[in-house]
């Protein structure tokens, strides 16, 4: 016969460094959380595990828009990423530009 065995469900705090927002989870696998950060102007940043010290930016666009299906922040200025720095090293997530075709234009061969 086999033993009783007490499952527990991992619990996992998250915080926004950058804004009062706040989760909770409880996934075993490991995963990452997102918000609409207030304090980022509403772009979508990451929570970060509760006690983790770091700093969250969004990176602005640098180069010319020209036209491109970009993200823009709430104050209307186009942010290509976010950028999470620890001391132990950053990730960063990025906002790629999307393309668009018109089929109208293209010719059938």
């Amino acid at each position: 016969m086999n033993d009783p065995v007490l499952l527990v469900k991992r619990e996992t705090r998250w915080v926004c460094p950058n804004c009062t927002a706040t989760d909770v989870t409880y996934h075993p696998e490991p995963h990452l959380r997102f918000h609409r950060c207030a304090a980022l102007a509403g772009m979508e940043a990451p929570f970060v595990p509760e006690g983790v010290r770091c700093k969250v930016t969004a990176v602005e666009r640098e180069d010319y828009v020209n036209g491109e299906d970009v993200r823009y922040d709430a104050d209307g200025r186009p942010i290509m990423a976010v950028r999470t720095e620890r001391a132990d090293g950053c990730d960063v997530a990025i906002f790629a530009p999307c393309a668009h075709a018109d089929a109208r234009a293209l010719e059938v061969v």
